[in-house]
């Protein structure tokens, strides 16, 4: 089969095919399911990379029985392994979206506090390991972790009304919410209408962007879900659609027997108002990225999460194996107008159409400067540049230091000494990092270390967010925090799942 041109697909839909590969891995995927299928959910979290920052016993002492009941059922029914795969994600290299709180689950009739079954993620500068947080919020104040960028849940990022996203006993709902059975959806010309414009219903839309397609056709649906869980029957919505516009839509229905839908709010609201109306979730206002996957060929149905494979079977969707291309064979060398063998030999790369003593004689030579063979050469590219591993890079930064370690022996034996080389930084920088997200868990470092003030390095970030003072931007600050600081326009690059 040839070869697609990358050209040919949306660089988002590139990003999310390197995705599904890597972030979330298939031993992750069967380790989770099989502790999950025995009732462990703690063992699955653990599986999975989520930390439970929970106590059942502190949960029945401090909020009774009856939540601690309803609590151990959802966590019992949660597929750690299915969260993490719909989790949001941002461009350009598909990682977790740094610094959310995310709603789960709702136990509102316990008491006046508005407990909620949350998942976090750390800050961009503590990501490393690309590990979850479980935790129930009990509102402002109370159990709240003060070193976390944002500990309430966000509106915009929720799954407390799409638990087929993280449920196993729900997941088979996923082919009718994301509206696997009928045609690609694009919003159409002619709606919805963005606030900054509400006196040209009639022009042409600019909101069917190529590379991020809307779910327009369940907006209604979804509507109506959301406003029901807010307590509100009909009413308005918004629609997020960038970082400075938002559609306002109103969820109409001609009578009882007629199927909800939804128009451009025609009477102009104050931006306030606009601000304190309910807002669709990202999970409902954009297409499915597996289905799109499915649909661009990019991606085999087995090789998707199998709870998103059983869910999307009958759909319709073709799903076509993709060509994924392949790196170059580092086996096979052109030594001396002779192609040479490179294998594994006592765990350790080694080429073996050479004699020992005349590879040693050879690494003498290149010792004292003189010039390698071409065996010794491609030894020393595979050891050094990262280039010729490229799924090492990926799995490392999604996290997965197993597999990596895994991909590393596999090529260069068990028994290999990395030497230096970009290579042995990239895999020096990930034990590092974890460090920092140790700190970040232990509220050690509640921001950046970068961001502080003044020659006290941590000690100053951490006295200035005790003191409530925002850090002031100095040599010291990272090139991407002082970036967003300083623009006037904030970008954002987020795409959710």
């Amino acid at each position: 089969m040839a070869h697609h041109i990358a050209n040919e697909f949306p660089t988002r839909l590139l990003m999310w095919q390197r995705v599904r590969e890597y972030a979330v891995p298939p031993s992750m995927i069967e380790t989770a399911t099989a502790r999950h299928t025995v009732g462990d959910w703690a063992g699955a979290c653990a599986a999975a990379r989520i930390d439970v920052d929970l106590d059942l016993r502190a949960v029945r002492d401090r909020h009774g029985t009856d939540l601690v009941t309803r609590l151990r059922a959802d966590l019992r029914r949660l597929a750690p392994d299915l969260l993490r795969w719909h989790m949001p994600r941002i461009a350009p290299d598909g990682r977790l979206r740094p610094g959310l709180t995310i709603s789960l689950a709702h136990y509102r009739s316990y008491g006046a506090l508005p407990l909620q079954l949350v998942v976090r993620t750390p800050p961009a500068w503590a990501d490393a390991g690309q590990r979850l947080s479980l935790a129930l919020w009990e509102g402002s104040g109370n159990g709240t972790p003060g070193h976390h960028p944002h500990p309430h849940p966000d509106r915009r990022f929720r799954l407390d009304l799409h638990r087929h996203l993280w449920d196993s006993g729900r997941s088979g709902e996923l082919a009718r919410r994301c509206g696997a059975g009928g045609a690609p959806s694009m919003v159409p010309r002619g709606r919805p209408v963005p606030p900054d414009r509400p006196d040209r219903p009639d022009r042409p839309d600019s909101l069917a962007v190529h590379d991020s397609p809307w779910a327009e056709a369940s907006w209604a649906a979804e509507a109506e879900l959301l406003l029901r869980a807010e307590g509100r029957p009909r009413g308005a919505f918004t629609v997020r659609l960038g970082a400075r516009s938002r559609a306002v839509l109103e969820l109409v229905a001609p009578d009882d027997s007629h199927a909800p839908t939804f128009q451009p709010l025609r009477k102009a609201l104050p931006p306030q108002e606009v601000a304190a109306l309910p807002v669709l979730p990202e999970a409902a206002a954009r297409v499915l990225p597996d289905l799109e996957l499915l649909r661009a060929g990019l991606v085999a149905a087995e090789r998707l999460h199998p709870l998103v494979a059983a869910a999307l079977a009958a759909s319709g969707s073709a799903p076509v194996a993709g060509s994924t291309p392949e790196p170059g064979d580092p086996h096979r060398v052109e030594c001396r107008g002779e192609v040479h063998r490179i294998t594994l030999r006592d765990g350790v790369l080694t080429a073996v159409d050479h004699d020992p003593a005349q590879l040693r004689r050879e690494e003498l030579l290149v010792a004292l400067g003189g010039p390698p063979l071409p065996c010794l050469r491609a030894i020393d590219a595979v050891h050094r540049n990262p280039e010729a591993l490229p799924a090492v890079r990926e799995r490392l930064g999604h996290g997965d230091v197993a597999g990596a370690l895994a991909v590393v022996e596999g090529l260069l034996g068990p028994a290999a000494v990395l030497r230096d080389g970009p290579l042995k930084e990239e895999l020096e920088s990930a034990a590092a990092r974890r460090i920092d997200h140790g700190l970040f868990r232990s509220g050690l470092v509640t921001e950046h270390p970068g961001a502080g003030a003044g020659g006290g390095g941590n000690t100053a970030g951490v006295g200035q967010a005790e003191a409530g003072r925002r850090a002031r931007i100095d040599r010291r600050t990272p090139p991407a925090t002082r970036l967003k600081r300083s623009s006037r326009t904030r970008p954002r690059t987020g795409l959710f799942c």
